[in-house]
């Protein structure tokens, strides 16, 4: 397919101005601006050759003669063009050639590699083109050196410069073609290490950037010798985070495998800039079934997975899970949407009674809010509060719990004036430094008419424990204002009955846990009835009430009645329902 070769080699002084005129005769001899363009193509730097529309090589000029190795008069003849533009049993080449030659198209170009007469090479851009009625032009174009100093400059571009290793770009694309290659051979399955070192910043902090580069280096080679024992790919992705991507894996064991194996590489320490370094690594490790993946979907889940394996404690792999992945999701598109769901009126109360332990009569009522959205259905507060005290919207949603439970409460007042009944509402820490709290109590009790008496706060204890400054103020100003404040969840935290003895406080709320250990009649825990005992008797001499919570059961009822605990709260009496029952309850 190359030029056809042999014959003396073009010497640069006998072949100034090798050009063969057959087939041009029809010009005439005194034209002074043929002779111009005979001379032009001649002496021009650019490889060139005229063909006519046969595909005969009429003229090569000395460019051409000499990049090839061989005499332009050698070129001239039948099947030159066809050697240097491939034309035999390329059909799609000849029949382009035909509609340059016939002026239906203006140009061919094509890249071929191209013979030598010393035995070697080129890779070469031919161009074929009419420049009028006349031959048709050719020009050759090495680009040897050219994709060479492309290849050079991508390689430059797509690996990092410290630890000469595959940088982010690079192995993106890697990772894109190993996902669309795995379902065509191999395993089909495709793996991922994502890994960063834990303490780095402190080494560029302390010892300086050239050292931290140094150990980064160090990292990388270990890291290589890793990936190279299976054939897998390592890069670095930026910062001090790494990549191991494994090709057609076998399975979880391979990936985990790997990741093992790198934790085991970095346990030793490096001795880098005249220091003696350890340093650990989080890995998060990805393996699964290529079909129905992305490059991107990978890399976040990978990403998910390091962060998983850094909050389970560093130094460590850990394993995408899905349901764990699944949990993340959800929580994130609850997070986006629950300051809006406030406005959007998403939220709804349930109330679980309060129930007098000797009587059995309602007591009072806990609201409970719960988010109906459009897409999770209903969900408790343990799926929502926390986000909402993490980006402050608790305030709003706690404005309007407080105000909803309110209004729900002066409704029952109004229907049966001769029942006292408190609804008890929770109150987030957030909600006493991030808003004024008493004036919005204040300013509901208005707007409702609810009677003061009648409302009780729920704060946890670790929220009221050492209360100083703003919210020490608050709790009192709500105290004088008439508002019980309840210490939730009591015994999980300081316990400190002595320092609640000087907080504006009414009532406790015994933790479930203490509850639990009343479930079973035949082999009860003394322990436990002894310390719910001692502090029911030291909250009575304080002049505090005591509700039990989370009552699953009638023996439970009685023991905790025994004991002295005022009002119980749980399953045993009734599960939160809508207001309506809470009503219907009132009627009976």
């Amino acid at each position: 397919m190359g030029v056809p070769s042999g014959g003396p080699a073009v010497e640069p002084d006998t072949a100034t101005q090798s050009v063969t005129h057959r087939d041009i005769r029809g010009a005439s001899a005194g034209d002074t601006e043929l002779r111009d363009y005979r001379a032009a193509f001649a002496a021009a730097r650019v490889p060139m050759a005229l063909v006519d529309l046969d595909g005969r090589v009429l003229a090569a000029n000395r460019a051409l003669g000499v990049l090839l190795g061989v005499s332009p008069e050698r070129m001239a003849g039948a099947g030159g063009a066809a050697a240097l533009l491939g034309l035999d049993g390329d059909t799609h080449a000849h029949a382009a050639f035909q509609e340059v030659a016939g002026g239906r198209r203006a140009r061919l170009r094509c890249t071929r590699r191209l013979a030598r007469a010393d035995g070697g090479g080129i890779r070469a851009e031919i161009t074929l083109a009419r420049t009028g009625p006349g031959p048709l032009l050719l020009t050759v174009e090495d680009v040897g050196e050219r994709d060479a100093l492309r290849e050079q400059l991508r390689h430059l571009r797509m690996h990092d410069p410290v630890t000469r290793l595959p940088n982010r770009a690079l192995f993106l694309e890697r990772l894109a073609e190993a996902v669309e290659q795995a379902g065509v051979r191999g395993t089909g399955r495709i793996g991922l290490c994502h890994l960063d070192l834990d303490g780095f910043k402190a080494v560029n902090d302390t010892l300086g950037h050239r050292v931290g580069d140094e150990l980064l280096a160090a990292v990388a080679h270990r890291l290589k010798d890793c990936a190279a024992a299976g054939g897998h790919l390592a890069a670095r992705l930026g910062g001090d985070e790494f990549a191991l991507l494994l090709r057609n894996s076998t399975g979880t064991g391979q990936a985990t495998g790997l990741a093992e194996s790198v934790l085991a590489a970095l346990h030793a320490p490096f001795d880098v800039g005249g220091h003696r370094l350890a340093v650990s690594a989080s890995i998060g490790v990805v393996e699964r079934e290529a079909a129905g993946s992305t490059a991107t979907q990978l890399m976040q889940a990978a990403d998910t997975t390091l962060y998983w394996a850094k909050a389970d404690g560093k130094a460590r792999w850990t394993l995408f899970d899905p349901e764990r992945n699944e949990h993340r999701m959800t929580r994130q598109a609850l997070a986006r949407t629950l300051r809006q769901a406030v406005d959007r009126g998403e939220f709804v109360l349930d109330y679980q009674p309060l129930v007098a332990l000797d009587t059995g009569r309602l007591r009072g009522v806990e609201a409970l809010v719960r988010w109906e959205h459009p897409h999770f259905g209903r969900l408790a507060p343990n799926r929502f509060i926390g986000l909402a005290e993490e980006d402050g919207s608790i305030v709003p949603l706690g404005r309007w719990v407080l105000a909803e439970s309110c209004r729900q409460a002066r409704t029952w007042q109004q229907a049966h004036p001769d029942r006292s009944l408190v609804v008890s509402v929770n109150v987030a820490v957030r909600q006493v430094w991030d808003s004024d709290l008493v004036a919005d109590v204040a300013a509901i009790l208005r707007e409702t008419g609810l009677p003061p008496r009648l409302l009780q706060l729920e704060l946890t204890e670790s929220a009221v424990m050492g209360s100083a400054g703003r919210p020490l103020q608050a709790l009192h100003a709500l105290d004088e204002m008439g508002v019980r404040i309840a210490i939730d969840d009591f015994g999980t935290g300081y316990s400190n009955l002595a320092y609640m003895s000087r907080l504006p406080v009414s009532a406790l709320k015994l933790d479930g846990s203490f509850v639990q250990g009343f479930r079973s009649a035949e082999h009860p825990n003394p322990a436990d009835e002894t310390i719910v005992e001692a502090l029911v008797e030291l909250a009575h001499r304080l002049g505090l009430t005591v509700t039990a919570e989370c009552v699953e059961s009638a023996e439970q009822a009685e023991r905790l009645r025994r004991i002295g605990c005022d009002t119980g709260q749980g399953w045993h009496w009734s599960r939160p329902v809508a207001a309506a029952a809470i009503s219907d309850l009132l009627s009976a």
